[in-house]
């Protein structure tokens, strides 16, 4: 039976949401679904301010833009990333300086901070890999010591947590020591394309304010540069242009889209872990059977730090080298089923590889040449799950 990596998930509400928003004559984004997403971000997470974007690099590039970056100014961004990550801070003059992973999964080594940083270090910017979060508190302490802003990259990390007694990434609103990713740092960035685990119809995305000084020069930006979301809430009596900007809004058929797949979060989120449970108990006692018998694992499995949660965003496998991870593909896809490997590291890529300064990351590399990412979607059936561990067990064996 053929397995494809990825599938959007229907609740089955999309159409009728998307429908009502065309027949309610507000298209053009900001409308009630756009709203109701917002709010629905701001209660549950405790966010401060959330606005829609297109996608997710357009969150990023928010971001960037709220950074009132100058050229030379340097932002830490880890290589081993979705070139958004980077781009969006290219974009406004920046020079980027790419941190290496950690050995126990890919996030970003927060160890190797204070070395990368320079008089003109101004942003960090961690990626929550997998939506397994980074070492946060260590992050922080960092970027409060030197006096930078925190940019979280929370692309995958819808509904997932980070666990810490630190005041400083502790939720602000509860004290509860479980803050949600994309609520620590200063600003973030979530993605809603459809590899996610939600989608808001293909692509779209979320900037997260957490920092008051940064609330209303977003929504300026967000509307093109001007005041108009100001001028439509009776604040101001006419709107004009006040600021940089874009057209960042999604339309409200997208918002209608996400707002289906909102309601249904829990169940889809149960469902996801559900299946990443399966790959891990299966894969685990493989793994460990495996090492018993030859003195050495064929691959290892996702690792969650003790302070991160698990959202089920991916499932994954880490193989010794390049030749094992190709032959790995290659025996599951003459089997129809399509796992990917993932990103190649950014600095090493053919337009950064000759402005980067030299430095071998050699992490990056690690799980750019070996990372194997095993197919999770909502409509995956458990025993879907067990086939592939079957195909993989009876490879090793």
């Amino acid at each position: 039976m053929k397995i494809n990596f990825n599938q959007p998930h229907l609740t089955g509400k999309e159409a009728h949401y998307m429908y009502e928003a065309v027949f309610a004559g507000k298209l053009s984004g900001n409308g009630k679904f756009t709203k109701a997403c917002q709010a629905w971000f701001e209660q549950r997470y405790g966010f401060r301010k959330c606005l829609l974007t297109s996608s997710g690099t357009d969150a990023l590039e928010m971001c960037a833009m709220l950074c009132d970056l100058k050229p030379g100014d340097e932002v830490i961004v880890p290589s081993y990333t979705f070139v958004s990550t980077a781009l969006a801070f290219l974009r406004e003059g920046a020079k980027v300086v790419f941190a290496d992973s950690m050995k126990r999964n890919p996030n970003l080594d927060a160890e190797s901070l204070e070395a990368l940083i320079t008089p003109r270090t101004r942003v960090i910017v961690p990626v929550h890999y997998a939506g397994v979060a980074c070492d946060m508190d260590a992050i922080m302490a960092v970027a409060k010591k030197h006096n930078l802003l925190v940019v979280e990259d929370a692309a995958q990390a819808i509904d997932s947590y980070y666990r810490s007694s630190n005041p400083l990434t502790s939720n602000p609103l509860t004290s509860n020591p479980l803050t949600p990713l994309g609520g620590i740092g200063h600003l973030a960035a979530f993605s809603f394309h459809e590899t996610k685990n939600i989608t808001a119809g293909g692509e779209g995305g979320l900037l997260v304010v957490n920092d008051e000084r940064f609330v209303r020069r977003a929504e300026i930006i967000w509307e093109k540069g001007t005041n108009r979301a100001e001028f439509f809430r009776g604040e101001v009596n006419k709107y004009g242009w006040v600021d940089m900007g874009s057209s960042f809004l999604p339309a409200e058929i997208n918002a209608a889209f996400l707002w289906a797949q909102l309601e249904n979060l829990d169940d889809i989120q149960a469902k996801r872990k559900a299946l990443w449970n399966c790959y891990y108990e299966r894969l685990s006692l493989l793994g460990e059977n495996l090492r018993k018998e030859a003195g050495v694992a064929p691959f290892t499995l996702p690792d969650i730090p003790d302070y991160a949660t698990n959202n089920a965003h991916m499932f994954y496998l880490v193989l010794p080298s390049l030749e094992a991870r190709t032959a790995l593909l290659a025996y599951l896809k003459e089997h129809e089923v399509y796992a990917v490997f993932h990103y190649l590291s950014l600095h090493s890529s053919p337009y950064y590889h000759d402005k980067h300064d030299g430095r071998v990351l050699p992490e990056c590399d690690r799980y750019a040449d070996c990372l194997v990412r095993l197919p999770l979607f909502y409509d995956l059936q458990m025993e879907d799950v067990n086939h592939i561990c079957d195909l993989i067990e009876a490879y090793y064996r």
